[in-house]
C-alpha cells in the first residue's frame, strides 16, 4: 500500500527533495556504491531524461554524508563510510551555449562560488589551473578528498554543432579545464562526467586516459532507467490504473508500456531498459503518448542528418563497431555514434566474429516521434497548414487508390523548397519513406532480392507497391526495370494484390513529373 501515497517524481532531479518529499524512488544507490568502492573517475553516456542528473545528485547527497536521506534504501543496509567530503558539482545543462562567452563565463561563476566557500582569491589564471587550486584547497581545508560531479559535460559542444569555429573554442576551454582531473589526482576521491554523448580522438576526453567509461558496460547497464523488474516492483498500482483508463488487462497494459518505452540496450547481452520519463508521463496522462519528443528533441541530430544527406533507410538495421559507437570526433564526420548515444538507435544485435553491432529504434515512441520531428526539416509538411493530408493518404494506400495517393505526393512535393534538396534522389527516398512509415506501412528500402535492389518496396494489409524511383528519365524505364529484374516474383503467389509503380522526378520540377502503375 505504500506506493499509493507516493507521488510520481516527473522532471524532479534532486534527491533531497524526492526523499523528503515523499516521491516515489528507484532505488539505484548500490549500484552507484560499487562505483566508489571500486573505482575513482567514471564517465556514463545515456540519452536524455534518463536519470542522470538525479544519480549525480544521489551521489552528491552520499559525499555530503547526508545519512538520513538514505534510511530504508539498500546503502543503508551496506557497511559504508558516511565522511562528509567536499563535492564539486557542475551543471552544464542549463545555458544555451551561443557564444563562447557563454561557457567561459558559466565556468568562471562555478569557479568564484568555489573559491569563497574554500577561502580562495579569484585571479585571472586559465580556468583551469584555477580549477587546479579550488580542488587543492578544498582538500587542504577540509582534510578530505574531493568529489567531482559534472553533469552534460559536453552540452556546449553539441549546440555548435555545425559550426566549427565556436566547436573548437568550446573544445579547447573544456580540454583545460577537465584536465584539471588528471593533474589534481592525489586530492580526489571520486569523480563522475556525465552526457548524451562521448566526444574523443582530438577532442576533450584526448587527455583523460584515466577515465573509466561504463556506457556500454553490463555491471551498470540498469544504473538509470526502469527495469523490468523495477516496473513491475514499484509501478503495480499505476499500470493498474493506466490500464483501467484505456480498457485493457494488466498484461495488455504491460504489452503495450514494453512496445512503446522499452528496448534500449547500453550492452548486447544485457536486458532492455525502459524511459523513465516516458514512463512516468504516461501513469500521471493515463495516456500512451511520446513524452519524450514532447520534451524537446535536439536540432543537432537533423543538422548532422543533412550535412553529410544521410539515407535514413539505413538507420533501422545498421551495423558499426563499438569504436564508432564509443566514440564522436570533434568534426562531427559520422552522424552514427551520435544519433546512438542520444538514443533514438540502440543494439539490436551483435555479431562476435567480426566485432559488429546492429542497431535500431529502441521503440515504438522513439522511430515515430523521430520520424515525425523530421518530416518538417526534409519538406514543408506542417501538421496544422500543410494541405497535405496524411490521414487521407494512409486511407489512399490502404484501400489500393495508387493514383490518388501518388496525386497526394505531387502535392506535397511541389510545396517543397528547393533548399531543403542536395542529393535530389536520396531527397526523394528519404522523404518517402518518412511518410509511408509514419502512416504505419511496413517500408524497406533499396531492398535487395536476388536480382537486384528495389528502390521502394511497401506494404499495407491488403497491398503491396513494389516501387522503382528515376531521376531525369523515365517513368517507363522504372517499370521496366521492376519487370526485367522480376523484384515482384516473391510474391507471385501471396494473397495480397501487388502493384509495380515506376517513377520518375525532375530536377527542373523537383517533382513526380510522370508514373506508371500495372
Amino acid at each position: 500500500m505504500e506506493q499509493l501515497v507516493k507521488k510520481l517524481p516527473i522532471g524532479i532531479q534532486d534527491f533531497e527533495k524526492v526523499r523528503r518529499e515523499n516521491y516515489l524512488y528507484i532505488d539505484k544507490t548500490e549500484r552507484f556504491e560499487q562505483l566508489v568502492q571500486e573505482g575513482c573517475y567514471y564517465f556514463l553516456s545515456r540519452p536524455r531524461r534518463f536519470g542522470k542528473s538525479l544519480l549525480l545528485s544521489t551521489i552528491k547527497a552520499y559525499f555530503e554524508g547526508k545519512r538520513e536521506l538514505f534510511d530504508g534504501l539498500a546503502l543503508s543496509k551496506k557497511e559504508v563510510e558516511w565522511e562528509v567530503r567536499p563535492v564539486l558539482y557542475l551543471d552544464l545543462n542549463t545555458n544555451a551555449y551561443d557564444d563562447k562567452s557563454v561557457l567561459v563565463d558559466k565556468l568562471d561563476d562555478s569557479l568564484r562560488k568555489w573559491e569563497q566557500e574554500y577561502g580562495l582569491e579569484s585571479n585571472d589564471l586559465p580556468l583551469g589551473m584555477r580549477f587546479e587550486k579550488v580542488i587543492e584547497g578544498a582538500y587542504k581545508k577540509t582534510g578530505h578528498r574531493v568529489a567531482i560531479l559534472v553533469d552534460e559535460y559536453n552540452k556546449p559542444m553539441l549546440q555548435a554543432i555545425g559550426n566549427k569555429e565556436l566547436q573548437e573554442d568550446f573544445r579547447s576551454t573544456l580540454k583545460g579545464f577537465y584536465g584539471a582531473l588528471k593533474s589534481m589526482d592525489s586530492c580526489i576521491k571520486f569523480a563522475m562526467l556525465t552526457g548524451v554523448t562521448k566526444f574523443g580522438k582530438v577532442s576533450v576526453f584526448s587527455d583523460l586516459n584515466n577515465l573509466n567509461d561504463i556506457s556500454m558496460d553490463a555491471q551498470y547497464y540498469d544504473i538509470c532507467g526502469i527495469t523490468e523488474e523495477e516496473l513491475k516492483s514499484n509501478f503495480s498500482f499505476y499500470i493498474k490504473q493506466l490500464a483501467e483508463a484505456n480498457s485493457l488487462s494488466f498484461d495488455e497494459c504491460l504489452g503495450r508500456l514494453k512496445e512503446m518505452y522499452d528496448g534500449y540496450h547500453f550492452e548486447e547481452s544485457v536486458p532492455g531498459v525502459y524511459n523513465p520519463f516516458s514512463l512516468l508521463n504516461a501513469f500521471s496522462k493515463k495516456k500512451f503518448g511520446s513524452y519524450w519528443f514532447e520534451s524537446g528533441t535536439p536540432t543537432y541530430l537533423v543538422k548532422l542528418l543533412q550535412l553529410h544527406d544521410y539515407k535514413l533507410e539505413k538507420l533501422d538495421g545498421l551495423e558499426t563497431s563499438a569504436q564508432v559507437l564509443n566514440s564522436i570526433d570533434s568534426g562531427s564526420t559520422n552522424p552514427v555514434p551520435t544519433i546512438y548515444q542520444s538514443g533514438y538507435l540502440t543494439i539490436k544485435g551483435y555479431d562476435p566474429e567480426f566485432g559488429l553491432y546492429k542497431l535500431g529504434y529502441p521503440n515504438k515512441e522513439v522511430e515515430e516521434g523521430f520520424l515525425s520531428f523530421l518530416l518538417p526539416y526534409y519538406s514543408a509538411y506542417d501538421n496544422v497548414d500543410s494541405p497535405f493530408e496524411l490521414q487521407q493518404f494512409v486511407k489512399d494506400v490502404k484501400s489500393g487508390n495508387v493514383e490518388q495517393f501518388i496525386e497526394r505526393l505531387r502535392s506535397f512535393f511541389s510545396a517543397t523548397p528547393y533548399d531543403t534538396m542536395k542529393d535530389v534522389e536520396n531527397y526523394y527516398q528519404n522523404v518517402l519513406l518518412i511518410l509511408f512509415r509514419l502512416a504505419g506501412f511496413y517500408i524497406r528500402a533499396e531492398y535487395r532480392t536476388s536480382r537486384g535492389r528495389i528502390d521502394l518496396l511497401v506494404e499495407s494489409q491488403d497491398y503491396r507497391y513494389v516501387m522503382e524511383l528515376k531521376l531525369d528519365k523515365t517513368a517507363e524505364e522504372a517499370l521496366t526495370q521492376i519487370k526485367t529484374k522480376e523484384y515482384a516474383l516473391p510474391y507471385s503467389l501471396d494473397a495480397k494484390k501487388t502493384y509495380l509503380i515506376g517513377l520518375n522526378f525532375s530536377s527542373q520540377t523537383r517533382n513526380i513529373d510522370k508514373y506508371v502503375i500495372e
